[in-house]
C-alpha cells in the first residue's frame, strides 16, 4: 500500500499491482493434504464479525436498546450463517449463468458448497442477515425495526474489511481509467491497460464513509431513538455507494452483455429497490414522533 501511495505522489502511471509486495494470506504452512493458507478474504470476514459484535454489545448497554446481550449473543450466531448462506445463494442466483435455464451453480447444486472457489452476494448477505433477525426477533419478542437499526450500525465494518481484502486478492478489478488517474493499476489477469482500483473505492463509501456516519448518528445524535433512521440512512448510503462505485466497477465477464443491453449493471440494477427501502424508512422515521427519551428496554 505504501508502494501505491509513493506511485501516486510521484505520478509514476501505470502501476504494476504485482510491484504493491501484496500476499493473498497471512502465512501458509504444508500439510499431508496439501498447503494451508490463512488467507486475507477468511481474516476480513472474521474481523467485521467480531468488530460487529463488539460494538454491537458496547451499543445495548446505552439506555434504550431493544435487546439483551442474550440476544445480541443469538443474532451474532444467526447473522453470521445467514452472511454465508445469503451471500452464496445470492450470487449464485444473479451472478452466475447457464444453458440450462437456470443459473450455473443451481443447475450444479454441488458448487454451491465450494465456497473457497470464491463468489459472494452482498445483496444475497442482506437478505440473509434480515431473515436471521427477524428470527431471532420473533423467537424473543423483539421490535424488529429497532434491532435492525442497531445492526446496521455494524455492518460497514464488515464492509470495508471486506472491499480492501478484494484489492489485496487482485480481484473484482475497476474498468480501465484514463491518462488522468495517476492511481490506475494493471492487475494480473486484466489485461495491460490500468483499471481504477474500485475495490478501494468500495471500502471508502460502503465501509469506511457509512461506518463514520452511522456511529456518529447513534452516538451523538438521538437517531436511535427513531425506529427506522438508522436503518434507512444505512440501506440508502451504501445502495448509492455502490451505484456510483458500478460506474467504475468492471462487470461480471458472464454479466457484460446484460449491462451493455440495460444500461445499468447487476449491482446497480439490485441496488435501486435498496435505495428505494432507505428512502422509505429515513422519511417514515423524520415524520414520526421519536420514542420518549426513556424507553423501556424490551428483554
Amino acid at each position: 500500500m505504501l508502494s501505491l501511495l509513493l506511485a501516486v505522489s510521484q505520478g509514476h502511471v501505470p502501476i504494476h499491482f504485482e510491484d504493491l509486495g501484496l500476499s493473498k494470506y497471512l502465512f501458509a504452512v504444508p500439510t499431508p493434504l496439501g498447503e494451508f493458507q490463512l488467507r486475507w478474504y477468511s481474516l476480513a470476514y472474521l474481523a467485521g464479525i467480531v468488530l460487529a459484535y463488539w460494538h454491537t454489545s458496547k451499543m445495548i448497554k446505552a439506555p434504550g436498546a431493544p435487546l439483551a446481550q442474550r440476544h445480541a449473543d443469538d443474532l451474532f450466531f444467526y447473522c453470521t450463517l445467514g452472511v454465508i448462506l445469503g451471500g452464496r445463494l445470492g450470487y449464485a442466483t444473479f451472478y452466475t449463468g447457464g444453458d440450462t435455464g437456470l443459473p450455473s451453480l443451481w443447475a450444479h447444486p454441488l458448487e454451491l458448497l465450494k465456497m473457497w472457489g470464491g463468489g459472494m452476494s452482498f445483496h444475497g448477505g442482506v437478505v440473509g442477515v434480515v431473515l436471521a433477525i427477524a428470527w431471532v426477533c420473533r423467537r424473543n419478542g423483539l421490535n424488529f425495526l429497532r434491532v435492525c437499526d442497531y445492526v446496521a450500525v455494524s455492518v460497514p465494518f464488515g464492509m470495508l474489511f471486506g472491499r480492501l481484502a478484494n484489492f489485496v486478492n487482485g480481484e473484482l478489478w475497476g474498468r480501465v481509467a484514463g491518462p488522468d488517474v495517476p492511481w490506475a493499476i494493471i492487475f494480473p489477469g486484466a489485461g495491460d491497460a490500468p483499471r481504477h482500483p474500485s475495490q478501494l473505492y468500495e471500502a471508502a463509501l460502503e465501509g469506511l464513509l457509512l461506518a463514520v456516519v452511522l456511529v456518529l448518528l447513534f452516538w451523538k445524535t438521538r437517531a436511535r431513538w427513531r425506529p427506522g433512521l438508522l436503518v434507512g440512512v444505512f440501506a440508502f448510503g451504501i445502495a448509492a455507494g455502490r451505484f456510483v462505485v458500478e460506474y467504475f466497477r468492471e462487470p461480471d465477464e458472464q454479466l457484460r452483455s446484460f449491462a451493455l443491453q440495460t444500461g445499468l449493471s447487476m449491482g446497480q440494477w439490485l441496488t435501486l429497490p435498496l435505495m428505494a427501502a432507505g428512502l422509505f424508512f429515513l422519511v417514515r422515521a423524520l415524520l414520526r414522533p421519536a420514542l420518549g427519551s426513556a424507553p423501556p428496554t424490551e428483554q
